[in-house]
Formats: structure tokens, C-alpha cells, sequence
């Protein structure tokens, strides 16, 4: 071992000691510390300023403390019995497994290696000694939600029913509350949903959906695309104060249940800021809701982390060169469009131009961008908020969808007098993104002199790179995958662990076709061509199809032929 200080080290001076951080970073991370009410450690991550990998190397060179993957390495039930779940929980730490060689030692995982206070009550809470290990603190947070997120919803349903079984008027009563700060922290109903809610984000849920059944509430999030049960109340006691609090924190009138309501709120999990979109919908056996997660951050990301392939990059490098016409990205709802956006927006963000965008919601805060909130009400709708934006001297318009031959003409018009237009359409590929906005009215020879690029994309789910399961690839699938029969060819499928919650999946990547609109597609608009004739076109001239670009992950041993059969409509 190094050394091992018994006196309180502050990690943000020992990071600044290495030459991890300046001494203007670590001011800034103290101010946005009293802002988050989090810890130093935990700042400095949630700023970018160091990685785990920057923690774990000064934990190990200073104290000789080794970082663990909890989720890798996995929990022993007998480690994790020895400390009760409340400490676990207020001082972050975690023990994971016995040590096997000498059976008086336990391994703890810490999102702070330098609280030696809470190691020493270790010792006294276990009668053994602790070897210290460092982990972060949403790993931490994650298994103990694995652990016991269910038992502690179970006991807050119960204690409400023994609390409030008279009450009449669930709304009521958590309307009440919302004046009372120190019973609202501790009300059953409010750790309900601020437990499900954080849930859902360790576990990279997108959605909530939180459902009265005939005589059950079922809570479902939907992980990697597909819906998940994480909880199946027996009764449907909980529904009105659930939805009720729900209403509040979203901005709604909770004494209105007949008509779908729509509202946002926000919530941070482990330092992160996460908005949520909420509906609510009345149904036969009650309001239904569904809250979709977005982290603040998440759609601001560099092009590299897409999964874009090499040529497909440099095809969309080249569509980004154009200064006027417009950008089209294609794909049904939930395939990942608005990050393509929001990234592409990123690229093109400087101090030289003016960036405008149109949206319905405003689903990210850009820097430098101006952002506009279309708003029915007051008759703001896409075309009337593009007509005025183009009295703004905009050089980048980003229309968050064009849905009518109105918007389609305008984003026209305005990429043929020198804007730079991105947007979104509902099509399945590249080429029949031409054909809807004919259909829209628009004119073959105004779409080929407009259009520069299009982009389809679809999401397909990543096999889990611990458990995924090896197997020769038959005749027809090479077929699908477009290799020689001759040619032995290895596939993936997907089998299933603790590291993928047993789904056999974790995470989820993008493919892509990207179609620059050149001078021979060009031509073809202007003359009418269908969706084929277009394809065919762009596919010669290099273009991969959604059903090529599927195929390549699926040979790279990403994803598996179930995912591509998903995505690739033409098989």
C-alpha cells in the first residue's frame, strides 16, 4: 500500500495535485456543488472535468484502492446481508463479496475511498475488516435498486393504505401536502413515484408507463425499445394519489380527469439533470401516464458516438459542407432522429452563424441556439413560426418536423434563397422521403434543387458483449448478409446474464443510409423516378441501405439477424 492518511483528504486538491484539474476547475465544481447538493467527487464527473478512469488511477496510486464494475463482478448475497440497506444508502457504499482466501476480510465498493469514517463503522457494523474498493455512485445506487426497488415500493403502497384507508379524495390530500414540505419528503405516494422515477433512469429506461389494469396498477419501462414490467400492484388503491402527484409535479390541473392532459417536469438522478415529457390519458379503467426521459445532456453528443461506419461519416461530412438546402432526417418515432438533429446542430453551432430552430417540444437546450416552443394555443405552428424566423437574418433553420404541404413549401423556399434547412420526416428510407414531399404538393424540380441529403435511421438493440453465444451462420442468412456461401461466417445470438439483466441485449445502436442528393439523383427527382429508381441509383453511386449498414453490425458480431429483420423492410 502507498500511504493510508487517517486525516480527511479533499479529492478535488488531490486531483488538482496530479495535474487532473485546474485550480479554476476546481472553483467552478465547488460553486456547481452547492447548486447540485452533491458531492465533490460526483461534480467533477457530472462537469466532464475527469473520468472514472482519471478517479480510479489516483485511488490507486495514492492509496492502493482498486476500482471495481459492480456490474461485472456482480453482488454476493452473503456480503451485501452483513450491512443494513439505510447505511448502504446514506453513506454510498456497498459490500460486494467476501474475501475468499481469508474469510474475516469484506470487499466494499465506495463512491468515496477517503470517508474513513464510514469504514470504521463498517468494521463495527460487520465485526470484520474492510477492503475498500472504488466504484461510482450510480453503480452503487443501480444494485441497490436491483436489490431492494421493489421491497421498498411494496412497504410505501402498504404504508399508504394504512395511513390514508379513510381518505376519500387522494388529490386532496397530496394538494394538501405540497404545502408542507417536511411531510411531503416522507409522504408514501411522493417516494412512490421519486423511487420510480429514479429506477427507470439507472436502468436507461426511455419511457414510463404507469397503467390501471381491471383491477391492478402496472408500472412498465420501456429499456432498449422493448417494454419491461418492474412493478404489478395488486389493487388499484394507488392510482389516484399517484396520478395526482404526478399532476403537480407536471403542471396540471389535477381536478380535470376526462380530457388527455400534457405537461414536463424535471428531476436529477446521481448529479444528472433528466427532463420528463408527460402525458396522461383518461381510459375505461382510469388515467393512464406515460413520462418519457431524456437526459439534458444526452442529445448533445458528438458524431463519433452515433455508430455511424467510416464511409457513411464522410458521406454525412460532405452533406454538412452545404451552406443552403435542406437536410432531411427520416425514421419512424423512437429511432433516434432528434439526437441525429441535435448532433448535426452541434457540428454546425459556432459564433459565425445564426441558428434558428422550430420545435414541438423543445426537447434540449443548445448553447448559442435560438429555440422556439411552438405553441397551438396562440396560433405559433410550424409555418407561422418559421415565417417569422425568416425576418431573423437565420443562416441554420432547424424545423423539428415538417408535417404540411405549408412547412414543406416554406423549408423549400427558404433552402433555395441561401438558409441551411434541417429537419425530420416520418418515411421508412431515403428515397421515399422524396416521394411524401411530393405528395405533400411540393414540385419535383423545387425538392431536387432544395434537398441535399437525406438520412434514414432506425435503432437496432446491442448484444450483450459478456454473454452473447457464438454460432455458424446457415445458408440463408448469408444470403441475407450479403457473404459468399463459400465463406464461413460467425453470428451472435443473444443468451442472457446479470450484466443484461437476463435480456441477452444492452444498449442500443443506430444504422444509417445516407443519401447525398447528387447530380444524377437530382435529374431522376426532377424526372419523376420512383422510390426504386432512386435507390437503385444511390446504391451504385456508393450509398449503403438500412438493410446493408443492419448486416454489417450483424457480421461485426454488434447485433443479431432477429434486429435486422426489424429494421430491414425490404427482406
Amino acid at each position: 500500500m502507498a500511504f493510508r492518511l487517517r486525516k480527511k483528504i479533499k479529492i478535488g486538491d488531490l486531483l488538482m495535485q496530479k495535474g487532473l484539474i485546474t485550480e479554476k476547475q476546481l472553483e467552478t465544481a465547488l460553486e456547481e456543488q452547492k447548486i447540485r447538493k452533491a458531492k465533490m467527487g460526483e461534480t467533477l464527473l457530472a462537469l466532464g472535468y475527469v473520468s472514472v478512469t482519471d478517479f480510479a488511477q489516483v485511488f490507486k496510486e495514492q492509496m492502493d484502492v482498486e476500482y471495481v464494475d459492480l456490474k461485472a463482478e456482480g453482488v454476493e448475497d452473503a456480503a451485501i446481508a452483513l450491512v443494513p440497506e439505510e447505511f448502504m444508502k446514506q453513506n454510498e457504499v456497498l459490500p460486494f463479496a467476501i474475501d475468499k482466501e481469508n474469510a474475516n476480510i469484506v470487499k466494499v465498493a465506495m463512491s468515496d475511498p477517503l470517508n474513513y469514517d464510514a469504514q470504521d463503522d463498517l468494521r463495527l457494523i460487520t465485526n470484520m475488516e474492510v477492503a475498500p474498493y472504488f466504484t461510482t455512485s450510480a453503480q452503487i445506487a443501480l444494485q441497490l435498486d436491483r436489490m431492494f426497488g421493489k421491497k421498498q415500493a411494496m412497504e410505501a403502497a402498504a404504508q399508504y393504505r394504512r395511513e390514508y384507508a379513510d381518505e376519500l379524495v387522494a388529490e386532496q390530500l397530496i394538494a394538501e401536502q405540497e404545502d408542507k414540505n417536511a411531510e411531503l419528503d416522507t409522504a408514501p405516494i411522493v417516494k412512490i413515484v421519486r423511487s420510480m422515477l429514479e429506477q427507470a433512469v439507472r436502468q436507461d429506461a426511455s419511457d414510463i408507463h404507469i397503467e390501471p389494469l381491471e383491477r391492478k396498477l402496472r408500472i412498465r419501462y420501456r429499456i432498449d425499445g422493448i417494454l419491461q414490467e418492474a412493478m404489478l400492484y395488486d389493487d388499484k388503491d394507488l392510482l389516484p394519489a399517484m396520478v395526482a402527484r404526478v399532476k403537480i409535479m407536471s403542471g396540471m390541473d389535477i381536478s380535470e380527469k376526462r380530457k388527455p392532459q400534457d405537461g414536463r417536469l424535471t428531476v436529477n438522478v446521481n448529479t444528472k439533470e433528466y427532463d420528463v415529457r408527460v402525458s396522461i390519458l383518461p381510459t375505461v379503467f382510469g388515467e393512464k401516464i406515460v413520462m418519457r426521459l431524456t437526459a439534458k445532456d444526452g442529445l448533445s453528443r458528438d458524431k463519433k458516438y452515433l455508430g455511424l461506419m467510416a464511409e457513411d461519416e464522410k458521406r454525412l461530412d460532405h452533406i454538412l459542407r452545404n451552406t443552403h438546402g435542406i437536410i432531411l432526417v427520416t425514421g419512424p418515432t423512437g429511432s433516434g432522429k432528434s439526437t441525429t438533429c441535435y448532433t448535426v446542430l452541434n457540428e454546425l453551432n459556432s459564433d459565425e452563424v445564426n441558428i434558428i430552430t422550430v420545435e414541438d417540444p423543445v426537447e434540449a437546450n443548445v448553447s448559442g441556439v435560438n429555440q422556439v416552443q411552438v405553441n397551438s394555443k396562440v396560433d405559433l405552428t410550424f409555418a407561422s413560426a418559421l415565417r417569422a424566423i425568416l425576418r431573423q437574418d437565420p443562416d441554420i433553420i432547424m424545423i423539428g418536423e415538417i408535417r404540411d404541404n405549408e412547412t414543406a413549401d416554406i423549408a423549400v423556399k427558404a433552402s433555395i434563397t441561401g438558409h441551411l434547412v434541417i429537419s425530420t420526416l416520418h418515411t421508412n428510407s431515403t428515397a421515399a422521403s422524396i416521394i411524401r414531399l411530393i405528395d405533400m404538393g411540393v414540385e419535383p424540380y423545387m425538392i431536387g434543387d432544395a434537398v441535399v441529403g437525406i438520412i434514414a435511421q432506425r435503432l437496432v438493440r446491442k448484444l450483450c458483449p459478456v454473454c452473447r453465444r457464438a454460432r455458424e451462420a446457415t445458408t440463408d442468412e448469408k444470403k441475407m448478409l450479403y457473404r459468399p456461401l463459400q465463406e464461413s461466417l460467425t453470428v451472435y445470438e443473444p443468451v442472457g446474464c446479470d450484466e443484461c439483466s437476463h435480456i441477452g441485449y444492452k444498449g442500443r445502436t443506430a444504422v444509417y443510409e445516407i443519401m447525398p442528393v447528387t447530380t444524377r439523383i437530382r435529374s431522376m427527382i426532377h424526372d419523376r423516378a420512383v422510390v426504386d429508381e432512386l435507390q437503385a441509383a444511390a446504391v451504385e453511386e456508393g450509398m449503403n441501405t438500412l438493410h446493408m449498414a443492419a448486416a454489417q453490425k450483424v457480421c461485426q458480431g454488434i447485433t443479431t439477424i432477429a434486429e435486422m429483420r426489424k429494421v430491414a423492410y425490404e427482406m
